[in-house]
């Protein structure tokens, strides 16, 4: 069986491909998948590429100030800051990957899942691979009394948890797209725009 690459590869984003976002509405719990990528290397044979298909969670939790919750950022094995995903199985629900991959790679549990933020994809290359990697983000909260207490999954390459207001996460984020991601769950959780207009 062919080595898959380390989770975070091109996460949210590749180097050297530019990564592109395709828009879902907020709130539904499976995308329509309606749109189109197109791939970064003009002519490249239908053969030659390698689809993957991941999900992963923004998550959040509220804290005394109601109107700023925080929102959970890991570090991957390449120092990128971002959300945790990973592989969706043969036959499983992207919702239930997501919760699952969130679950492993932060050790948070009790998370209650409030709907497909968006579905992002990008493409990357992995010994000598084009990748054309798909990825449903969802919302998660954390549920009210449980713990926010993080265990990074380093056997997975995940250095670190950490838990930050909206306006830092989206500064710290690595990729342009997954900076699009947050914005949205954070108009979703919030009922306001990115810029904190209603």
């Amino acid at each position: 069986m062919a080595k898959r690459p380390r989770k975070g590869a091109g996460a949210g984003g590749t180097a050297g491909t530019k990564g592109s976002t395709r828009r879902s509405n907020p709130g539904r719990t499976k995308s329509s998948r309606t749109a189109t990528a197109k791939s970064p290397v003009a002519g490249a044979a239908r053969g030659r590429v390698h689809g993957e298909h991941s999900a992963g969670g923004v998550v959040v939790r509220t804290t005394e100030h109601a109107e700023r919750p925080l929102v959970l950022l890991i570090r991957d094995s390449y120092d990128n800051w971002g959300f945790p995903k990973g592989h969706v199985e043969p036959g499983e629900p992207t919702d239930r990957a997501a919760v699952r991959e969130v679950e492993e790679e932060t050790g948070l549990l009790h998370l209650e899942l409030r709907g497909l933020i968006d579905t992002i994809d990008w493409w990357f290359r992995f010994r000598g691979k084009l990748i054309h990697k798909v990825c449903d983000f969802y919302l998660m909260v954390v549920k009210p009394g449980m713990s926010v207490a993080t265990s990074p999954q380093q056997a997975e390459g995940i250095s670190a948890c950490e838990w930050l207001p909206y306006d830092r996460a989206l500064e710290r984020v690595s990729y342009a797209n997954a900076k699009g991601v947050l914005s949205r769950a954070y108009a979703m959780i919030t009922g306001t725009q990115a810029d904190g207009s209603v």
